[in-house]
């Protein structure tokens, strides 16, 4: 049952419908990262309430536990509280990479995959509120540390979140042309993996990208296709997402349409939209 969440959190089924249930702390987190995935927002907060009353849960876990719910609390559009809960995140861990975490070594791929979503989480929650430098501050730690690190077969997801977060900060800073290189860089590493989430993601900040050189052909082209996958796989807050950029390019009443659908679906799942 396990290998099945593996897949719907980080593989190729990610609409998966219903879940199994998980029988181990680290199902338990994959299923909650699988019902984020779907803005199933309750039942994945509920799951990794659950992971962490069911059993120990090594410090890198926890700490990862911490970056998926912020996650989806930065989703909803308050930054400052995603902030606190991604320090809880690094605080799990610690950011001095010559100590450890109680029971794990400090150069564990488990913990340096923990510290760096920690980090490009915390660089997006500044960026949120308009803290650009902090934001670029904490990216280039994070670069830093994971460029120094040999596990990077097991960063995938971290390389291509801070691309990700890398491509949003030049477009808010005004560069765009570097937002489409970062964008294009990241969409160059989602060709190498399996998770469809992650790629879709990965094609949204392409997207959006385009919009930041004044290409909206392409960008809602791209938002558009963005649309279609998230539909057939399920991904409702990544089809939300797609629906607002769609519509700041000129998607017009019919992109509208479908973001009103998406957060009302959103709030019957748990999805509360809030001011930062």
């Amino acid at each position: 049952m396990d290998d099945r969440l593996h897949r719907a959190a980080w593989g190729t089924e990610p609409g998966m419908w219903p879940l199994p249930a998980a029988s181990t702390v680290r199902g338990r987190w994959n299923r909650a990262v699988a019902l984020g995935g779907q803005g199933r927002y309750l039942a994945a907060s509920a799951e990794l309430d659950a992971a962490v009353m069911s059993g120990p849960v090594p410090p890198s876990l926890r700490s990862q536990m911490h970056s998926t719910r912020a996650s989806w609390i930065r989703q909803m559009g308050a930054h400052g509280a995603a902030a606190r809960v991604d320090g809880t995140a690094i605080a799990a861990v610690g950011l001095d990479e010559r100590r450890s975490p109680l029971g794990e070594t400090g150069d564990d791929p488990a913990v340096v995959r923990a510290r760096a979503d920690a980090l490009v989480g915390l660089a997006a929650d500044a960026l949120g509120v308009g803290r650009f430098g902090t934001a670029d501050a904490l990216l280039a730690r994070c670069e830093h540390m994971m460029a120094r690190d040999g596990h990077k077969d097991v960063l995938w997801r971290q390389h291509l979140r801070l691309g990700w977060v890398r491509a949003e900060l030049a477009m808010f800073s005004g560069r765009g042309p570097d937002a489409v290189r970062y964008a294009l860089d990241a969409r160059g590493r989602a060709d190498e993996i399996d998770s469809l989430r992650h790629t879709v993601k990965t094609d949204l900040v392409l997207a959006a990208a385009y919009s930041s050189v004044g290409d909206l052909s392409r960008s809602g082209d791209g938002a558009q296709r963005v649309l279609d996958a998230c539909e057939v796989h399920g991904l409702l807050p990544l089809r939300w997402a797609a629906a607002m950029l769609w519509s700041g390019v000129g998607g017009g009443a019919p992109a509208r349409s479908v973001a009103r659908e998406c957060e009302m679906e959103l709030a019957r799942r748990g999805g509360r939209f809030t001011a930062v």
